[in-house]
């Protein structure tokens, strides 16, 4: 007897084996069940889910002696001849082979006659999408109207290519890729009725090589079993599907997280003499990558990941200690990258290079233990204690982390430190300080840009019990726009914000000794003096003037020198 295929052999004969599309199944047993069946159908959806053979169920289903019936006999002479492709009145058409306006003109005269034997005659038209514009337009009006004993499926794996007027005719039902779990459940069922010996692991790399396919996964299998025998290990399984490359991604993984950038263009020059296709690595690491940022968000439950158990274990291993925050920003790397992977002349390059500044990546910190350290360090201030940690509050609220290194440790006593910060910039609590004013003017910088070209020439003098000292040049131009009460006011409401905490707004005025003293660019009092002349003469030009009556509400926001007389003044 002629030898037949697994996915041949195991092709589901009637709605109850059907795999994965429950939905498609419920309706149609239901419309059979009510008399309503549609004139025309079309089963949408990836290579191998199931398409052409619910096509063919519903066809005996349709024309069962015993029928019309939910549960085909599968005994009737039509219910074999369907089974076996040769029942005259359900034809299964081509689309790629006959596509042309003739066929379709053909198929036009024939539906005019009666089924020979059997209750419905029903064509089963595969990849229709394949169909010229001509053929779809001939088929249009049969479509809308045919006889009552014709019935159409159309099988298509890219509905997008079919016209809007084929769609409008037809019930359209969608066919979705198979889960691992249900490909795993059908291939052990199979090998158990076949008397084959395959582990749990091997099953599921062979459910994972289906990449949602049943069709696939039954043919890799049948091709497994001819090179291994009935007794399949899983070394057999590794070879036939090249898994060997897997172990690179692991490996890869690893070197990263361990910030080894050596080990990581090792691992590359191993799997390049091993005959690695870097383009096609290149998307298996990202979708490794993928896998372990899934992991790291949804932990145990793990059906999102459509993976084995023993690959989530080794996936949740790896990311043990390494921060969610952290794998996103390696995953957006090599998404950022992957249009010049593809594009690429020689990927190995750009594949390592990109390895490299992974590996060399600042480890990222999770919002929630900054926050935390944030909430240390103000219950610090309050009793007394020493600061260790001074996290950015500013960039936590702009990225929701920020690397390790600005974190680093300065023990700082709070008692008569904040008194001296204003003395000089010489020592470790001066440069926290300054970092705070810095960092302080960068929040002002996003809430009021205006504001903060106002405030950047001030110089940071202390905080202490709350009360943040600012002080400017006595000849600064914006010295009085910044003392006026709604500015001031604008300035104490930011600074709230920043510290959590209420905050007295106080600024000096100082003179050239005392700014130069404090400035930490230690600027040129010369040159300072210059400057703010020049920028005088800017604010009282009578061009200035001008455009500031022609614009109603206009303002200066910042003037900056150029150089000799050139003044530009942004408004």
């Amino acid at each position: 007897m002629e030898y037949l295929v697994l996915a041949r052999k195991c092709r589901p004969q009637n709605f109850d084996e059907v795999v994965g599309q429950d939905h498609a199944v419920k309706t149609l047993r239901n419309a059979i069940h009510q008399g309503r069946i549609a004139h025309a159908f079309i089963f949408s959806g990836p290579r191998g889910v199931g398409k052409t053979t619910v096509a063919r169920i519903l066809a005996k289903a349709l024309n069962c002696e015993k029928g019309p019936t939910e549960t085909p006999c599968n005994e009737c002479t039509n219910c074999r001849e369907i089974t076996e492709g040769i029942a005259m009145d359900v034809r299964e058409i081509d689309g790629a082979s006959n596509r042309g306006i003739d066929e379709i003109r053909e198929l036009r005269e024939n539906v005019k006659f009666s089924p020979l034997s059997s209750r419905y005659k029903i064509y089963i038209i595969d990849e229709v999408h394949m169909l010229t514009r001509e053929a779809f337009n001939a088929l249009l009006k049969t479509l809308e109207e045919p006889p009552a004993h014709v019935i159409f499926v159309f099988a298509t794996t890219e509905i997008q290519k079919i016209p809007a007027t084929i769609l409008s005719r037809c019930q359209c039902f969608e066919f979705r890729r198979i889960s691992l779990k249900q490909i795993k459940d059908s291939l052990r069922r199979i090998s158990e009725k076949e008397g084959v010996q395959i582990s749990e692991k091997g099953m599921t790399w062979v459910a994972e090589a289906g990449d949602g396919s049943l069709r696939d996964a039954q043919s890799i299998l049948d091709q497994i079993i001819s090179f291994a025998g009935f007794e399949i290990r899983d070394q057999d399984v590794e070879e036939i599907l090249g898994l060997t490359d897997r172990r690179f991604l692991y490996r890869l993984s690893k070197a990263v997280f361990e910030r080894n950038a050596g080990l990581c263009l090792k691992i590359i020059e191993e799997g390049y003499y091993a005959g690695l296709d870097m383009k096609y690595f290149y998307q298996m690491l990202i979708g490794h990558f993928r896998n372990l940022l899934l992991t790291k968000i949804v932990g145990k439950d793990h059906d999102l990941l459509d993976l084995g158990d023993e690959d989530v274990a080794s996936l949740t291993l790896q990311t043990g200690g390494v921060s969610q925050e952290t794998i996103q920003r390696l995953l957006d790397m090599l998404m950022a990258e992957e249009e010049n992977v593809r594009r690429s002349q020689n990927p190995r390059i750009n594949l390592e290079t990109i390895l490299v500044r992974m590996a060399y990546l600042e480890p990222m910190i999770a919002i929630d233990k900054l926050l935390s350290r944030m909430e240390g360090l103000e219950k610090r201030l309050t009793s007394g204690g020493t600061v260790q940690v001074k996290p950015s509050s500013y960039e936590l609220k702009e990225t929701g982390a920020v690397p390790s290194q600005e974190q680093e440790l300065f023990k700082v006593a709070q008692s008569g430190m904040v008194d001296e910060v204003h003395r000089g910039y010489d020592t470790a609590e001066g440069k926290i300080m300054e970092d705070i004013w810095e960092d302080l003017k960068g929040f002002v910088k996003k809430q009021s840009p205006p504001l903060f070209s106002k405030i950047e020439p001030g110089v940071f003098l202390g905080y202490e019990n709350r009360r943040l000292k600012i002080g400017f040049h006595k000849d600064y131009i914006f010295l009085d726009d910044i003392t006026e009460k709604a500015q001031k006011e604008r300035l104490t409401e930011i600074s709230k914000a920043y510290f959590g905490d209420d905050v007295t707004v106080i600024i000096e005025s100082l003179d050239t000794e005392q700014y130069s003293r404090h400035n930490k660019n230690h600027n040129s009092v010369t040159n300072n003096n210059k400057n703010n002349d020049a920028r005088r003469d800017a604010l009282n030009h009578p061009l200035l003037q001008k455009v500031l009556d022609v614009f109603d509400g206009a303002v200066v926001l910042e003037v900056t020198t150029r150089g000799g007389n050139d003044d530009s003044v942004k408004s």
